[in-house]
């Protein structure tokens, strides 16, 4: 174990540790920190998928497993069972899938990709991995076909031919069905791609093939020749078979469905029209939308189903598409929300000759999976148990929190159950295959995701499940009917689509205090109750926040202007937007004065009733300032122990008292500074600012001092009486020389005033601000888009009814440190290295009786500190370095330089198992960690190219090694970089293949046997196999082995499981070659008799006679 000795470095040498673990009285020694933590506690890996497949292309189900597949247009399948068993695989190729097909009951799937690939799936291992691939090079797949209980799988292409592939050893039979030969000699054009392949239900040497132009031909494997062929004018998109074999139905582009009689080949024995006007004089409804696809399933007791997707009049006013379900008489209309996919129907029988008896249907829609039950009156759908509501609003952020309260997930799910929607079906999940993983390590983690619409989800991510918990909608605060006026229009893009959307969160878990920022430059603070209350008035608070006049003259970051000299502007003239504003926001009143002090949104002014759970407790909202709109918040900090809420943005810095109502300080960001500050008037070279967080546009670094009888912010607020800020403790900070900033050229303020510089961080700890300082106390930390950490000092009343009379100080400290790159995080840890957390108000219930009302004290100051040691130590990381400074001496103890040619997207200090880092992500894809508090590197991994700003705006990550980013709108990727989980996550992910037994055949009945009727068998083997069909053209595919062989497939699942499941199919087999044995037994037993008791007739014939006789 490494032995790291924290103390001040004097004339470049250091002193040897004297090995000791706590301070030695007297002496200039800090303490010696030991770091746990080593390269061998870290490895990178995936953990979990989660949410709705982006982009899906096709779906299959396993009707015995009850395993459903979805594939996607970037190669993506993702598997799903019971609730809580997903699994997640990925073709290399990235080429869409276009079709699955599972081979029922046999642990295993078939994919067929646009890149004209195949690919077999083992689906019996935790994590499923390719077997076989087969690449075709000359022809195009189209549709594929895998009848049940047989390995030979028919593959149709784009010019019409049918291809047959041995899907145990994945190579090409010498059999192929060509097109010239299915269709009618006399036809003089090419039928077109194949679009449907399936075999006689009654009868396996037949197979039916659909044509896109309108014909079908009906093929004799055995023969190698067609039978019928069905003609029709307009073009095929599906076929159904009528499980007796004697039917089948085509959907039609003209929106017709017809019917026809296997023996009668020259026209459809019924032809309708379902969404169609029927004319009275007999002519030809009115054509109709294409039907995509049609199911026919039959029923014992009654009338058949019916499914089909599309055939809707061109004329409907629905736009939605529809789901259509015909039993009988009735025909039921079901409209989607989004468009449909696919659809397939539950049956329960997975024998196509036997009655389907279908049970439910599962609608494949672009951006949601909906199952209708089909056995209750009005088909309600089924409540889905699986996280796939991520997207129903964008993510606009998101926080991820690990090791929470035990009692907080209780506590959410106790609120949120009340919200769940009515009217489900009462049945359980149809899909409902596989087994939950087995691992104990486990621990309470939950995520928080903030939507466009301004709504909040709370999700139970522990044991690398995904469960919503409780939603919270921040918009009800606010006036719905905002954009009738244009005096109301938002003032940028993004706040004129989606108003409420969240922009940032600060979330305490122990405290339960929530605090949320909009893009309409809105603070809302909420606390949690149980009980549900109706607030007469919503306390509001409006701030005018205003950055130094000569600020609003700043050129844009973009280039779109020159700059200008720093000259004061009149507070009442009118400035350029912001960056990304559109030309459409209104800068000015119907009246033509700028719009002044008002906010983007209004709040609501009747009684607001609130339902358990989150409550508002106050709302705070930026007004304009001289025809400029309010700029978004970039940075947010909550604290329940000090009763504060302080947020920052380019123009400045707010602290609100959120229980005196009362805002405490407004100052733009060089007020902050100390008169002697050095860092105050460096100028530095102009460059964009890459923000993590999407919350900032470019404008965002470059020093901007201005001068200061023009800097005061002047503040406003929405209360009983005015508030009175405490800016005038400030006297030090109005007293800054302006000399030097008015010796400088023009061009170097042009230089400085490129941009503005904003809060990108907050933290609010017990430490010591001052460097004088001999015991902690309340501060606030403030890191800057420059690189800067700057200091205040709190000065909180007395808990009690003191704490609600007395004003709260505010004063600044100056400056601590400054590193290259816009900070991004900050924290603190203790003489011994163990992080300090924020203290905090241990949550009550809100609506309590007074007596039980009690704000527990702040927790008691540790000891003072000796002379010349250090009892604290900040950490701080920007977008390119991290340092860790010693409090309250503020020397520099260690720094180093994360990156120099990237920057960092997010750095957080998290809590490991065996100790402290801090993790690092870079736009480069690098995860990084380095110990603390030597910053030695532990970890750096190249993972993932920063493709889009969606993965850096909501990549974070959280304690004992967990991680997640939203890969895609509707998807969140979790990951984790701890030795101990990957270790373990075998044992915590699910099964999905279970030993089972596949259903009985249907009975064929005394009569279809004794007359030779019910399901035709077909030896495939001798039809297809290499000794009757030869070899297959080796131009014509490549055939690819997996990274397992054929024994893996076989190979079964990992675990007892596993062996379970191979002691059975090896009893089964030795079961059924047994039963074999004994039919072949007495077959030969009853041929003995009979040639024993022939030969005996024969010797009584013969018996009497002489050889001549013979």
């Amino acid at each position: 174990m490494k032995k790291f000795n924290i103390r001040k470095v004097l004339d470049g040498l250091t002193a040897s540790s004297s090995g000791t673990a706590s301070p030695q009285p007297g002496t200039n020694q800090n303490d010696v920190i030991q770091e746990t933590l080593q390269s061998e506690h870290f490895q990178l890996c995936k953990t979990v998928r989660h949410g709705f497949p982006y982009q899906p292309s096709s779906m299959a189900f396993d009707p015995v497993q009850k395993i459903l597949a979805i594939g996607t247009q970037s190669g993506a399948v993702r598997l799903f069972g019971r609730a809580g068993v997903e699994c997640y695989c990925q073709h290399d190729s990235g080429a869409a899938v276009i079709q699955l097909q599972f081979l029922v009951n046999e642990g295993a799937l078939v994919s067929a990709l646009a890149d004209d690939s195949v690919h077999l799936w083992n689906l019996r291992q935790k994590q499923p991995a390719i077997l076989h691939t087969l690449k075709f090079n000359r022809e195009r797949i189209t549709f594929c076909h895998l009848p049940f209980q047989s390995k030979w799988l028919y593959i149709g292409t784009e010019k019409g031919n049918i291809h047959i592939v041995n899907v145990e050893s994945f190579t090409l039979s010498g059999y192929v069905i060509m097109w010239n030969k299915a269709i009618e000699l006399s036809s003089k054009s090419h039928p077109g791609p194949v679009v449907h392949i399936s075999d006689n239900p009654m009868d396996e040497g037949k197979i039916l093939i659909g044509f896109e132009c309108g014909t079908v031909v009906l093929w004799d494997l055995k023969c190698k020749k067609a039978d019928y062929r069905y003609n029709h004018d307009e073009a095929i998109h599906s076929v159904a078979w009528h499980h007796e074999g004697k039917q089948f139905t085509c959907s039609h582009s003209d929106g017709t469905l017809t019917t026809w009689n296997v023996r009668v080949p020259a026209k459809p024995t019924i032809t309708i029209t379902p969404h169609g006007k029927q004319p009275k004089d007999g002519k030809k409804p009115e054509p109709c939308k294409p039907i995509l696809k049609v199911e026919y399933k039959t029923t014992r007791a009654g009338d058949a189903f019916v499914v089909m997707s599309g055939g809707l009049s061109y004329d409907t006013g629905c736009r939605r598409s529809c789901l259509t379900v015909m039993h009988g008489k009735s025909t039921a209309v079901l409209e989607m929300d989004y468009p449909i996919v696919d659809f397939l129907t539950l049956c329960e029988t997975p024998y196509p000759n036997d009655f389907q008896e279908p049970y439910a249907v599962v609608v494949l829609l672009e951006k949601d999976l909906v199952v209708i039950d089909l056995e209750q009156i009005g088909y309600p759908i089924f409540e889905n148990p699986y996280p796939l509501s991520i997207h129903e609003s964008p993510v606009t952020c998101v926080e991820y929190f690990a090791d929470c309260p035990p009692e907080l997930i209780p506590a959410l799910y106790s609120v949120g159950s009340r919200q769940k929607r009515q009217g489900y079906s009462k049945k359980e999940w149809p899909i409902s295959g596989g087994n939950w993983g087995q691992g104990t390590l486990s621990y309470p983690e939950i995520i928080v995701t903030g939507h466009a619409d301004g709504s909040i989800k709370f999700w139970d991510a522990s044991a690398i499940m995904l469960q919503v918990l409780y939603k919270l909608k921040t918009a009800k605060v606010f006036e719905k009917a905002l954009k009738g006026g244009k005096e109301e229009k938002p003032s940028t893009e993004i706040v004129d689509e989606d108003p409420f959307a969240i922009q940032t969160l600060s979330w305490c878990p122990e405290s339960r205090m929530l605090c949320v920022a909009g893009v309409s430059a809105h603070v809302i603070i909420y606390r949690f109750s149980k009980q549900e209350i109706t607030t007469e008035v919503v306390q509001l608070l409006e701030v005018r926040m205003q950055g130094e006049l000569n600020d609003v003259d700043s050129p844009d970051p973009a280039g779109d202007h020159p700059p200008t000299p720093s000259t004061p502007v009149p507070p009442s003239s009118s400035s350029p937007t912001q960056e990304g504003e559109p030309p459409e926001a209104q800068p000015f009143t119907s009246d033509d004065r700028p719009r002044d002090n008002v906010p983007d949104l209004k709040v609501w002014s009747a009684p607001l009733k609130q339902s358990p759970g989150y409550q508002v407790e106050l709302v705070i909202q930026l007004v304009w300032v001289s025809g400029e709109p309010p700029q978004q918040i970039t940075s947010l900090a909550v604290s329940s122990s000090d009763g504060l809420v302080v947020f920052g943005n380019s123009s400045g810095l707010a602290v609100v008292d959120y229980l005196q109502k009362s805002l405490l300080l407004n100052m733009s960001t060089s007020e902050l500074y100390s008169p002697s500050d050095p860092y105050q008037r460096q100028p530095r070279s102009p460059r964009k600012t890459r923000q993590p967080s999407g919350a900032l546009s470019d404008n965002s670094d470059g020093n901007n001092i201005s001068e200061e009888k023009s800097s005061k912010s002047p503040t406003s607020a929405k209360m009983s009486k005015k508030i009175s800020s405490p800016t005038e403790q400030k006297t030090g900070l109005d007293a800054k020389d302006s000399s030097f900033s008015r010796s400088r050229s023009s061009s170097v303020t042009s230089i400085e005033r490129e941009s503005r510089e904003a809060i990108s961080s907050i933290h609010l700890s017990e430490s010591f601000p001052r460097k004088t300082d001999s015991s902690p106390s309340p501060s606030l930390w403030l890191g800057t888009t420059q690189g800067t950490v700057l200091v205040l000092s709190l000065s909180l009343p007395p808990t009690g009814d003191q704490r609600l009379q007395q004003p709260v100080g505010v004063s600044s400290c100056g400056t601590l440190v400054r590193l290259k790159g816009g900070i991004l995080t900050m924290a603190f840890l203790d003489s011994l290295g163990a992080v300090l957390p924020p203290s905090y108000e241990p949550w009550s219930e809100l609506n309590a009786p007074d007596e039980e009302k009690t704000r527990r004290r702040r927790p008691a100051s540790p000891p003072p500190t000796h002379e010349g040691q250090d009892s604290q130590y900040a950490v701080v990381c920007s977008e390119k370095q991290a340092k860790v400074v010693g409090l309250p001496s503020q020397s520099c103890f260690f720094k180093h330089n994360i990156t120099e040619s990237s920057f960092v997207l997010r750095a957080d200090v998290v809590q490991m198992a065996a100790g402290l880092c801090l993790a690092c992500f870079c736009a480069n894809g690098h995860i990084m960690t380095l110990s603390l508090p030597s910053l030695r590197p532990l970890l750096d991994v190249n993972y993932l190219p920063l493709t889009d700003m969606r993965i850096a705006r909501t990549f974070c990550f959280s304690n004992l090694g967990q991680a997640m980013y939203l890969t895609s709108p509707t998807e969140i990727q979790r990951i984790t970089y701890s030795q101990e989980t990957c270790d373990n996550l075998q044992e915590m992910m699910g099964e999905l293949f279970t030993p089972l037994e596949t259903p009985e055949a249907p009975n064929r009945g005394f009569f279809k046997g004794l007359f030779g009727g019910g399901a035709q068998s077909l030896d495939r083997e001798d039809l297809f196999g290499e000794t009757a069909a030869g070899k297959a053209s080796r131009s014509l595919a490549q055939h690819i082995p997996g990274p397992q062989g054929m024994e893996g497939m076989k190979g079964a699942a990992s675990g007892v499981v596993g062996d379970l499941a191979r002691a059975r199919i090896a009893l089964d087999e030795r079961g059924q070659k047994l039963g074999e044995l004994e039919d072949r037994t007495a077959a030969m037993m009853a041929s003995a008799d009979s040639f024993s008791k022939h030969a005996h007739d024969m010797m009584l014939k013969y018996k009497d006679k002489k050889w001549y006789q013979l």
